[in-house]
């Protein structure tokens, strides 16, 4: 069996209490260096206290400050060679009632924000030929629900990305995968009914996925993975 890669440091942008925490949580527990980014930082001060982590205030649809955010981590941790880019937009409601700036902005964070800090990632991994790029999806990255367009058109999009970086830049050494996440996720501050035991994706197992997907050999690369609860519907 080959040798799995190796990751020295991990940026994982759109961070909070979720998925991203238990991303950290694994890298820093495989001895990883984690920067955290999001818009606001003011509650990832638990995080980082744990894993060791640094956080960087970050709008990731601004090319300016995503460009910043790179040489920030690159000066202060080292030049990332895992980069998660876990935000959404979203923006609800029956599709005569959408305001068009807000479905711009949706679009922007769940897929413009992700070809921005994926551009940069990519322009550090590529002279070593080495790194990984991971994109979070949603149900609405294959399924178009009822009053959440905006939501769709910009996890769509972001699906098309990941697909279009995987296949070109996957033969130069850089693996790209994307993660729909088909289901509802387990936090604090939702969780399932006693008479539905694990029918919420915990956080930690998704992460544990991830880090399956990024211990894969280069013969046998996934470009995309899709995860649900044992009783969700297709």
């Amino acid at each position: 069996m080959p040798t799995p890669p190796t990751y020295k440091t991990a940026l994982i942008v759109g961070a909070g209490e979720g998925l991203s925490a238990s991303l950290a949580r694994l890298f820093a527990r495989e001895k990883i260096r984690v920067a955290l980014a999001a818009r606001k930082i003011e509650k990832l001060g638990a995080l980082c206290t744990e894993t060791g982590a640094r956080a960087y205030a970050c709008d990731a649809t601004n090319a300016d400050e995503v460009e910043r955010l790179f040489g920030q981590v690159e000066r202060e941790i080292a030049t990332p060679d895992l980069v998660v880019y876990n935000a959404s937009g979203r923006a609800r409601g029956p599709f005569t009632d959408l305001v068009p700036a807000d479905v711009a902005n949706a679009i922007a964070v769940s897929a413009f924000g992700g070809f921005l800090v994926a551009q940069q990632a990519a322009l550090r991994m590529l002279p070593n030929k080495h790194g990984a790029i991971l994109f979070t999806g949603a149900s609405a990255s294959v399924k178009g629900y009822p009053q959440s367009a905006p939501f769709a058109m910009g996890k769509f999009a972001l699906r098309g990305l990941a697909q279009s970086m995987a296949r070109e830049l996957s033969p130069q050494g850089i693996h790209v995968a994307h993660f729909v996440i088909d289901g509802g996720i387990r936090s604090a501050a939702r969780t399932e009914p006693a008479d539905r035991p694990d029918s919420m994706l915990d956080p930690d197992a998704i992460a544990s996925s991830y880090w399956n997907v990024l211990q894969q050999p280069r013969s046998a690369w996934t470009w995309e993975l899709e995860l649900r609860p044992w009783v969700e519907k297709f």
